[in-house]
Formats: C-alpha cells, structure tokens, sequence
C-alpha cells in the first residue's frame, strides 16, 4: 500500500537521509529524533507529554496492527487508553506500517488517527539503522518532509519550553475517598495512568501547573511528574521543590520530577547520549540484589557525584550504571527515573506509588493529631 502514498524523507543534522513513504498528515515536520524498544504501547507513547517536541522511531518493525481504540474517559474525565488529550510527538518513524488493524477495540488506523490531528510520519525506512545511527552519533534534531507539503520555515526557536505548553493552565481537583490523604501533582506533564494509580488509592489529587508555587498548598504530600525537556529550564518548579524540603511532607517524583528535585537539594543533571526509551530497562535497588525491568522515558539524568551530603542514588541503570533514582536519607524524599505507573507496562514498579500514599497518609494523620 505504500506505493499509493507520498514519498517523504526524514533528514537528520548530521546530513544522513532515509527514503519511505508518508501515513498521516500530509506535512514536513522537524524535532528532535529519539528512538524507543517498547513492542506495544504506540497509542500511549504519542499520547506521552514526555515526547513534546520529538520524531519518535518505534524499533519494532511493525506499528498499527491493533489499531486505535475510541476515546472513553473514567468518571474523572480522564482519558482511559490515551497519556493525554491528543498527539504529543511531532512526528512518527517506523519500518512497516499496519493499514488493516484487527483489534475488537480498535475503531481506526494509526495513520487516519494521526491525520485527523495533523501528525506526519514516514514507513518503509530501515530503523535498526536509524537506531544505530543515534547511538553511535547520539540524539540529533532532523525533519520529515513529505513530496507535495509545504515547505518547513526555517528553524526557530520552537518549543523553547515545552514543559510550559503540556501543563495544565490551572489548578484542578478530582475529589478521592474520606479519609483518604490529598496528593499535590506538579503537572509537568503528567501521565494520565499516573492519575488513574494514585486515585484508585482513594487518594484525592489537586493537579496544580508546573510554575504553581506548591509549597504553600495544603496537601498530604507531594508528587513531581514526568514531562519533557530540560529540566533546568523549569527554575519556578526547582524554586518551589527547594522551599518544600524545608518541610516535612513526603516528595515523590517520576522521570522529570527526579531530576527537578535533584536540582532543587542541590544536584546537577545532565544531557543523555540517547536517553533511555522503552518497556525493557533494568534497575537495580542500590544496596539490595532486587532488580526491576521498567518503562522509561527519559533523555536527562543526575550526576551521582553531585548529590549532596543527606542523598544517596537509590537505583542505577544496569546497561550504563546512570542514576535510575534518588532518596534523602530519612526516606522522606524520593523519585525514580523510570516509570512505576507505566502503561501498557511493566509495572513491577507499581509498589513505589502506593507506598508514597500510603506515607502520605500516616503524615496527614499525624499532622491532624498535632
């Protein structure tokens, strides 16, 4: 079917071209080009705040075949298959795509999905040698031109803060069981599983913008999310995060939120090669032989010699010994690279967020008797 479709070409920054075809929308489009290991999950990773502003390249050699499932929302009004409310990537790579999904609950094509909210994406092309091409070269920007399309205006300075265009513009509530702790989310971006875990706890969420100064909130405690980006370009988030260590309430943070409060004790973070992206990353607990296999997404890390005195990395990478998480050492604050919430999976991990609550709990209730 592909020879019925628009040729395009994705053309990286170090001059290296690959030929295919156009699915989607019929446009160029330009980003930074990662690559991700995970077999099933599309729906959810172009869904993923995280990849604002990337051309994504899914490794596994075929993409679509189960298709895109209907939009439904759980009674929070949260998207139930989907990351968020639409597309986040600027565009899709893949070897070979799926044009007859056969899924019961798919009710479209990954590629009119895609066309309907204006994403590009280019099929035919060798990904293993675009994957071994970022590694031996390392992350690079690139753009997908599609024959036919306008052309891309010259480069600017687009999505200089993309944490800022995937928060929410205000605070919202969504309302948990009595009795049950209040979670601040610092939405950064937040994952829609991240949500649909911490309220099936019976918590309560008050989701507040990335810039919200969530040290003044009254809540139980405090969860840092995902998002994508620099992470030292969110200074009002690290400015709030550091006056919220004065205090007592437990801190948890996921991806984006490990590196913000690292910079917020006082750590430096820094810029992966390639990033860590898919459904197959080992991490190891320091200090015990407990190894988990985790969903990451993620292309900054801390500096394990940067912590400051009262942090201790708490997992490492096994593939590159980079830090996978980090704790104070009262086990008050905590946050872990990769992704217990993660959806489709693995959710080894899914421990670390209810224990969070849980803490959150016995804080409010001690705080209520005092």
């Amino acid at each position: 079917m592909q020879d019925r479709k628009r040729a395009a070409r994705l053309v990286l920054e170090d001059g290296s071209k690959f030929e295919g075809a156009a699915f989607g929308a019929a446009r160029s489009t330009r980003g930074e080009v990662v690559f991700s290991t995970g077999m099933v999950g599309y729906p959810q990773s172009l869904t993923d705040p995280s990849y604002r502003g990337q051309i994504l390249t899914l490794t596994y050699p075929l993409a679509g075949n189960y298709g895109i499932p209907a939009d439904s929302f759980d009674r929070f009004g949260i998207p139930r298959d989907f990351e968020s409310d639409k597309i986040q990537v600027q565009g899709l790579v893949v070897a070979e795509l799926c044009d007859e999904p056969s899924h019961y609950s798919s009710v479209r094509t990954l590629s009119s999905w895609m066309e309907a909210q204006g994403i590009p994406g280019i099929s035919g092309i060798d990904t293993r040698a675009l994957t071994q091409r970022l590694r031996e070269r390392g992350v690079m920007r690139g753009h997908i031109a599609v024959d036919g399309a306008a052309p891309l205006p010259p480069a600017g300075r687009e999505d200089e803060h993309p944490v800022a265009d995937v928060s929410c513009r205000g605070v919202k509530t969504f309302r948990g069981d009595p009795g049950q702790p209040t979670i601040a989310v610092v939405d950064c971006g937040v994952k829609a599983n991240i949500l649909r875990i911490i309220l099936a706890t019976g918590a309560s969420v008050v989701m507040v913008p990335w810039d919200y100064d969530v040290s003044s909130l009254a809540c139980d405690g405090i969860f840092l999310s995902n998002g994508p980006g620099d992470p030292k370009s969110c200074t009002k988030t690290i400015a709030a995060v550091r006056r919220a260590l004065s205090g007592k309430k437990p801190i948890f943070g996921i991806c984006l939120g490990t590196q913000i409060l690292a910079l917020a004790a006082g750590a430096d973070t820094y810029k992966l090669p390639y990033g860590h992206r898919g459904q197959n990353q080992p991490a190891l607990e320091v200090g015990t032989s407990r190894c988990y296999m985790t969903s990451q997404n993620h292309g900054y890390a801390v500096r394990g010699d940067s912590l400051p005195f009262g942090w201790e990395p708490w997992f490492v990478n096994v593939n590159d010994g980079t830090i996978e998480g980090i704790r104070s050492s009262d086990g008050r604050f905590r946050a872990v690279q990769f992704h217990p919430e993660g959806c489709p999976g693995p959710r080894d991990t899914q421990f670390l967020l209810e224990d969070f609550v849980a803490e959150a709990k016995r804080y409010g209730e001690l705080h209520a008797k005092a």
